[in-house]
């Protein structure tokens, strides 16, 4: 209790955050008092080595952590909860959004989703000229910055062209904020390449958007799919319940044996009691707190309990790879990229068999995720990525990791930083795009040196607000994670046209 209410008082005192950040702060310290979900003494045991990790998602678990409303049925319907009428115009549809975002839980605390905004606002734009439909979307950005300042709160768009959306890429170049994170979904049936290049030059200026591969997310989550809060893709109407993720690195260490070993022993040891871990935060949340029982967002239909299910993420696999190869270097050789390959290939198996209560939206299993990495991580790197810094060229980098893409329904990024020639050929990167997508990798980011943002997992913080109190709460972890990770470092590729290289648009 003296250790609590020290923290309280350092919360309370700690001038480098905002009311907002510090109400955060202490929601979170008054869950600690409790005691957290049970679970046996084994989970215990490695969740206090830090073999498995819960992210600091609380002890009391009383919303889920990814909640996607279909905030397409508020806008027709209306809604009883927030006393509106269905919106029937654009302005109204603004507003509407603008006041349900307020009432959306997540582990942030601010909505991770605002909807896929282009066809959500669809219905709403005819008969508003160009100019006008610019100036009013530029009210309601600078809006979701100043009122959820958070970089995980993420809106997507595409893969058909639209007014709205070249509109947001048009915003997003202007004004640069922070909010919200942004992709742009791609499908080579629909997409067309102008629309991508147009993204690309976004991404010059503000280091957004994401490109996601829409058919293979289609593929494995459905047409009503999103992708929220860093790069996290789930289902439209649902969710997840909770997100823990498994230290590999800490699990080779673990092992005390050889590769065999830790593929058919240590793995599937930790990997059984990282479920029962999120068994535990499940149960909770839906038997304990009866978050699904009286939440407005059911209540109205906006989110449903057969579209939820739970994260299990990984995280540190080129350290369990080097050191269970005595230090062959995980994307730079071929015997390290193979043992990779197996023990993603594993871990997806296990999940996949390891039943689940309360995640009918995944066949009652957890979601397969490349967790991104936190700001406390140290020495560890995030998901399936090579380490930062020491980053082969461009093609072997993608080729290294694509293979692991698609085992992760619900999320895995690599981040590459381009050298700022690009800006000169940026049909080059459309190339690359199109390319790694037909290879099968799921999401694809990069960034400019040369903007004022740094992508530190799959949010954004820009490098003019890490020398002063943050008015995004994310800029704080971003700081942690730049200082611990050293993610400002990565191993910068040039990029030369497709006509130079053949290999760049494969």
């Amino acid at each position: 209790m003296a250790e609590l209410q020290f923290r309280v008082r350092g919360t309370v005192a700690d001038a480098g955050l905002t009311y907002r950040q510090r109400l955060h702060r202490l929601a979170g310290l008054a869950e600690e008092a409790v005691d957290g979900p049970a679970v046996g003494e084994a989970c215990r045991e490695a969740l206090e080595k830090g073999v498995i990790c819960d992210l600091a998602e609380g002890h009391a678990p009383y919303r889920p952590r990814y909640v996607l409303p279909d905030y397409g049925v508020l806008l027709r319907q209306g809604s009883a909860f927030l006393e509106l009428e269905p919106a029937r115009d654009l302005d109204e549809a603004l507003a509407f959004l603008l006041i349900a975002y307020t009432a959306v839980p997540s582990i942030t605390t601010y909505p991770v989703y605002l909807g896929d905004l282009d066809k959500l606002l669809a219905p709403y734009v005819d008969g508003v000229g160009d100019e006008e439909l610019y100036k009013r979307l530029r009210l309601f950005w600078i809006s979701l910055d100043r009122m959820l300042p958070d970089a995980f709160v993420h809106t997507n768009i595409g893969p058909e062209d639209t007014r709205v959306g070249r509109t947001i890429l048009r915003l997003e170049r202007e004004l640069k904020q922070v909010v919200p994170n942004l992709t742009l979904k791609v499908d080579p049936a629909s997409t067309p390449d102008d629309l991508v290049l147009d993204g690309v030059r976004t991404v010059f200026e503000c280091a957004k958007p994401h490109f996601a591969n829409h058919p293979m997310m289609v593929g494995d989550l459905g047409a009503d799919y999103a992708v929220v809060s860093c790069y996290n893709s789930l289902k439209v109407g649902g969710g997840s319940h909770t997100l823990v993720r498994l230290n590999l690195a800490e699990v080779a260490r673990q092992c005390g044996g050889t590769t065999e070993t830790f593929l058919t022993e240590t793995l599937p040891h930790y990997v059984e009691l990282t479920a029962q871990l999120i068994e535990a935060r499940v149960r909770y949340l839906v038997e304990v707190a009866g978050f699904y029982e009286h939440d407005w967002l059911v209540d109205e239909g906006l989110i449903s309990l057969d579209r939820f299910s739970a994260m299990f993420g990984i995280y540190g696999l080129a350290e369990a790879v080097e050191g269970l190869l005595d230090h062959k270097a995980y994307g730079r050789d071929a015997e390290a990229n193979e043992l990779s390959y197996r023990i993603t290939e594993t871990v997806a198996a296990l999940v996949a068999a390891r039943p689940l209560p309360y995640c009918e939206g995944n066949g009652g299993r957890a979601f397969l995720h490349a967790q991104s990495g936190i700001d406390s991580d140290v020495g560890v790197t995030a998901g399936t990525r090579i380490p930062v810094g020491r980053e082969p060229a461009l093609f072997e980098h993608l080729s290294a990791v694509a293979p692991h893409h698609r085992l992760f329904a619900a999320g895995v990024s690599d981040v590459l930083a381009f050298d700022d020639t690009v800006r000169r050929n940026p049909r080059a990167v459309v190339d690359i795009i199109r390319g790694v997508f037909s290879n099968g990798m799921r999401d694809f980011t990069f960034n400019l040196d040369s903007n004022d943002f740094i992508r530190i997992t799959g949010y954004l913080v820009r490098k003019s607000d890490l020398a002063k109190n943050a008015r995004h709460e994310s800029t704080v972890l971003g700081a942690g994670s730049i200082r611990n990770s050293h993610v400002d470092r990565r191993s910068v590729k040039r990029v030369i046209s497709h006509e130079s290289d053949p290999r760049a648009g494969r």
